[in-house]
């Protein structure tokens, strides 16, 4: 009886999930604003706060566990505006020192005051690889319309991950 209790222990003890909960770090978005009014401190505000409501947006919509990367640390991985966006490996690498599965790497392209765009890519961390882009279109400069654009995206980010990472939530040895 000891010896089937120590294998059963033993059984638990090396089984590993095989999917865990995907661990998602999304990024600072950054402002490229192309108006003749440019930076404005509400733009400034409402893109600032683009990363918070993605993060929450994404907790809600399923069994997702978010992975902080420090501002430092982003900073000191891009050469600029967009660099991140266009290079994903080193996105990748960002996210690979934080422990994440991927990384959600966002600008917010402000082109016009009546509409601007969310360029978004999802990159997979192991395969340092684009594994998603998803532009979105904001029509308007509302709280409202801002987060209408970061559900819809949220929901398009989590369908990717669950397609890329399967569903299954079984242990084996």
């Amino acid at each position: 009886m000891k010896i089937i209790g120590l294998i059963l222990l033993a059984y638990l003890a090396f089984s590993v999930p095989v999917n865990a909960a995907p661990r998602i770090a999304v990024l600072n978005f950054e402002l490229l604003d192309e108006t003749l009014l440019p930076n404005t401190p509400e733009e400034l505000t409402r893109t600032a706060s683009m990363k918070p409501l993605l993060e929450q947006a994404i907790r809600r919509l399923g069994d997702y566990e978010i992975v902080q990367i420090s501002v430092n640390d982003q900073n000191a991985a891009t050469a600029g505006i967009g660099y991140l966006l266009n290079f994903n490996d080193v996105a990748a690498k960002l996210g690979k020192q934080s422990g994440a599965d991927w990384v959600v790497v966002g600008q917010h392209s402000k082109h016009s005051f009546l509409y601007s765009y969310l360029m978004v890519h999802l990159v997979n961390v192991k395969a340092q690889k684009l594994a998603g882009d998803f532009p979105t279109e904001l029509k308007g400069t509302h709280q409202k319309v801002t987060q209408r654009g970061i559900n819809g995206l949220a929901k398009k980010l989590a369908a990717r991950i669950e397609q890329l990472s399967g569903s299954a939530s079984k242990t084996t040895p």
